[in-house]
């Protein structure tokens, strides 16, 4: 019964895979085209402005590769990300790839406890203002997240940094790291963790809150079901029936939701990242922009790109979990 069960599942997600593949592959078009439509030379930038020799700047433009035509550039650009070569960075001196891996960890760390910290308090203040309905609790909440919500990401960034990093002395200002903190061990741990605290707030505020508001809405929903009166009238406590028969029905738009501004983090790292000068992704593409660093950029973009569409693929294998009708859809 369970293999007859797990079958249609496999092959949703097989299906969600095959369909994932030619979107990757625009995307790698879309992106490379987008870059070099741009205005500027890039050889220009990379030489500084300089009146250099003529012979010199066809010479470092014969050298990147940027005096083939635009279609080969891109079925060698194409080629080489097959391999998983991404190309060099004018800016750094450094392979892309590489450049890339060594900034990841960073933006992951971000990432994950911004978005760990959004679903957490999100889900938890829903299911507390659903059952507070009309109460004070509820409306304090409302405003102090439509407040978060309505604040640029940069400002309530440099909000933080002038109360609690200038004013109080709490956090440090800037980076990841204390220039003094030790290599490894514990302490090197919590050097981290007090850096991350002020980029982890501010980055989580917007996922937060549209979790918290759709999380309200639809436990107040599943709440009035016919289901969820009879597990209260069959005596069951109402902890058991909130979080084991409301919250796992009310829980598939969160899924979706949570899922689809995966891409919204991504983009809004570049602010957060370079407000905190947090070593991340955001602060390189940040860097790049401004270098105009093309491997680099279309690198960064195509990672970014890649990262939106896996994580839709595994919502929509959460979501058909959840809700197995999705499989015979």
């Amino acid at each position: 019964m369970k293999g007859r069960r797990s079958a249609p599942l496999l092959a949703y997600c097989l299906r969600r895979l095959a369909q994932a593949i030619p979107l990757v592959l625009t995307v790698f078009v879309i992106n490379f085209l987008l870059i070099h439509a741009a205005p500027g030379d890039p050889v220009d930038l990379l030489l500084g402005g300089l009146d250099s020799d003529p012979a010199f700047q066809e010479q470092v433009r014969r050298d990147l590769g940027l005096d083939q035509p635009m279609s080969r550039q891109l079925w060698s650009y194409l080629a080489n990300a097959a391999r998983l070569d991404l190309g060099y960075s004018f800016r750094f001196r450094e392979d892309v790839g590489t450049l890339i891996a060594s900034r990841l960890p960073a933006s992951l760390l971000l990432m994950g406890a911004s978005f760990l910290l959004s679903v957490c308090a999100g889900i938890g203040f829903g299911v507390v203002a659903a059952y507070r309905a009309g109460g004070a609790g509820e409306r304090a909440l409302t405003v102090l997240t439509l407040s978060g919500y309505s604040m640029p990401v940069f400002w309530l960034g440099q909000l933080m940094l002038l109360v609690f990093a200038v004013g109080l002395g709490w956090f440090p200002i800037q980076g990841m790291v204390s220039l003094r903190a030790p290599s490894a061990g514990l302490d090197r741990v919590l050097d981290i963790s007090h850096h991350l605290v002020l980029p982890a707030l501010t980055y989580s505020v917007y996922q937060l809150t549209l979790i918290y508001r759709l999380t309200r809405v639809k436990m107040r929903e599943t709440l009035a079901l016919d289901f969820v009166k009879a597990a209260r009238a069959r005596g069951i406590p109402e902890l058991v029936v909130a979080f084991r028969h409301a919250l796992p029905n009310a829980m598939l738009s969160v899924v979706t939701i949570m899922g689809l501004h995966v891409g919204h983090m991504l983009a809004g790292s570049v602010l957060t990242e370079t407000v905190f000068s947090w070593p991340g992704m955001g602060r390189l593409m940040y860097e790049a922009i401004n270098a105009r660093d093309m491997p680099l950029l279309l690198g960064l973009f195509t990672c970014i790109a890649v990262t939106v569409i896996v994580v839709n693929v595994v919502t929509d294998v959460i979501y058909a979990v959840l809700d197995p009708r999705v499989v015979y859809s």
